[in-house]
């Protein structure tokens, strides 16, 4: 079968190219659009990609294409795709999946390599790296290098197969170049169901013992209570969500999210904490608790802003992954499982009738919670608050590695399901706002989306702009001025020390932002703030909108 078939379907055809076998795979493993940039060695992939009908969205770095691709996964709950060439395309690329490795971000990277038979010892191939396959299996759950056409849609089926189980990471498939236009006889393999992990009722019981008898019980949720996407109706909370929130209503459990489990519950529920398990009063409750309960997290130190936090109590813990139960913090019951079937099972465990007692009020962090996160938000109390009043509660809020963001948004804009906030934690990049928020509104194009940035942070990508405008995308991109690496200058003036190469000159934005035919607008006061957010949500191109950091 030599002409392009455009229905994918699973079956033997007879003698394709190497790039035929790849999208053919990649369709039927339901990819409709990739991002990335053509070069010379990835023509043929783009050939295919154009003939199949899917959908090429062109940034201006690979590591934009890496973001954006991270953005999409994490709001359609579907891998994001990246196809870049050879050498630079790749390295580009990286440290976009070493923030989707900390994220636990699915997303696939293609890439051409040398041919087969090249020795890979400096022979001065266009492009050539020593081993660039090696260098990114260092960043990412596996890369694998094909060595036949034959072996292309096996590798795309067991990328898509370690999405579907266990803990979702990035994967990396190289190409040899050669292999693009080589014909060979392939059997395209189709997905297959992956059903979800039962968890051990015994397990099941013992942690249902330990909260039924605790007296000071708390409840972390991360990454792994959110849902895939945002497809929920009516404002319905994600299901770990909503059975977390039954447990803690019935156990009088406070419960405190990581960054990546901001959305999961309402923040607005009295019995949550928000997203603060960086506040002092909180890891002093937390560390106070006679049996915590943690959902799909690591307990990490990039959530706790602590490297030395341990808790007193009892530890409970439910995730996919069995390496998280024997991290920083030992599981005493260890629950591997999907979190949805745990979650659910506990709850029946924990009969609402059961006379299961309430917690002492003074594991509440009270006051101190309260003090903190105040002090914490003033610098931008009321550019939160125009945020908050100028956005729809759908929004979703992408995040760079930036002052205002992890000082300000993420405490002080306070979210209930169904939005989502998207953040870099862990690996902690600079530059994963914009992109990102370009891969997320892709990926939903029916919710409105923000992204929000300092201006060092948001001139690590700001190039972006050109593909956004390209892409006809409203999208207001909030920038907070304070000219340069504000927590860098800040954490030199503590150590003692003359703030060093920290002050950054920075270009008229808004200036910028016409010249690659965005809006751009500077702004002084929450009220116009406010305007200009609600006005950028309505213009068919991105928006910078410049706000000075409050004093």
């Amino acid at each position: 079968m030599d002409g392009h078939d455009p229905t994918p379907s699973a079956g033997t055809i007879t003698t394709p190219t190497g790039a035929r076998a790849l999208v053919e795979a990649l369709r039927l493993h339901g990819v409709d659009t990739i991002f990335g940039i053509p070069g010379t060695h990835n023509l043929a992939i783009y050939e295919e990609l154009d003939r199949a009908d899917v959908r090429c969205v062109t940034p201006r770095h690979e590591q934009g294409a890496g973001y954006a691709a991270d953005g999409y996964a994490r709001v359609t709950g579907r891998p994001g795709v990246v196809v870049t060439t050879t050498g630079p395309g790749v390295v580009n690329a990286a440290t976009a999946l070493g923030q989707a490795y900390s994220d636990s971000s699915p997303i696939l990277l293609v890439s051409p390599g040398v041919p087969t038979g090249h020795p890979r010892d400096g022979r001065g191939y266009l492009h050539e790296s020593r081993d660039q396959s090696r260098a990114i299996d260092a960043l990412c759950a596996w890369s694998h290098r094909v060595a036949t056409v034959r072996e292309i849609p096996a590798a795309v089926a067991r990328a898509f197969g370690r999405f579907a189980e266990g803990r979702p990471r990035p994967v990396h498939i190289e190409i040899p170049f050669d292999l693009l236009d080589q014909r060979g006889e392939v059997k395209i393999v189709p997905p297959y169901r992956i059903t979800p992990r039962e968890p051990d009722p015994r397990a099941l019981d013992a942690a249902a013992a330990l909260l039924r008898t605790a007296r000071r019980p708390g409840l972390v949720l991360g990454g792994g209570a959110q849902s895939p996407g945002r497809g929920r109706p009516g404002g319905e909370a994600p299901p770990v969500g909503s059975l977390a929130m039954l447990l803690a209503e019935r156990l009088g459990a406070r419960v405190v999210t990581t960054v990546n489990g901001k959305g999961a519950v309402p923040e607005s529920h009295p019995l949550v904490l928000g997203t603060t398990l960086h506040l002092e009063a909180v890891r002093r409750w937390l560390a106070a608790c006679d049996v915590v309960l943690a959902v799909g997290t690591e307990l990490g130190p990039a959530d706790l802003w602590d490297d030395a936090f341990a808790l007193s109590g009892r530890l409970v813990r439910i995730d996919i992954d069995p390496g998280q139960m024997h991290g920083d913090h030992v599981a005493d019951v260890a629950i591997v499982a999907d979190a949805e079937l745990a979650m659910r099972g506990l709850a029946e465990r924990l009969d609402p009738h059961g006379g299961v007692p309430r917690p002492r009020r003074e594991t509440d962090p009270g006051a101190g919670h309260r003090a903190e996160l105040e002090e914490l938000t003033r610098r931008w109390g009321g550019q939160l608050a125009a945020l908050r009043r100028a956005l729809p509660p759908e929004t979703v809020v992408v995040g760079d590695n930036s002052m205002f963001v992890y000082h300000g948004a993420l405490v002080g804009m306070p979210m209930d399901p169904p939005g989502r906030f998207l953040f870099p934690t862990g690996f902690g990049t600079l530059g994963f706002a914009l992109p990102a928020a370009i891969g997320a509104k892709l990926g939903r194009p029916d919710l409105p989306v923000v992204a929000l940035a300092g201006d060092g942070a948001f001139q690590f990508s700001l190039q972006e702009l050109a593909t956004a405008v390209e892409l006809e995308l409203s999208l207001p991109v909030v920038v907070s001025a304070n000219g340069g690496f504000g927590e860098i200058r800040e954490e030199m003036r503590e150590r003692g020390m003359r703030p060093v190469a920290v002050d950054l000159h920075a270009p008229d934005f808004p200036a910028l932002a016409a010249a690659y035919g965005a809006e751009g607008r500077a702004v002084k006061t929450p009220g116009e703030l406010e305007e200009a957010v609600a006005e950028a949500l309505r213009v068919p191109v991105p928006t910078v909108i410049v706000v000075p950091e409050e004093e």
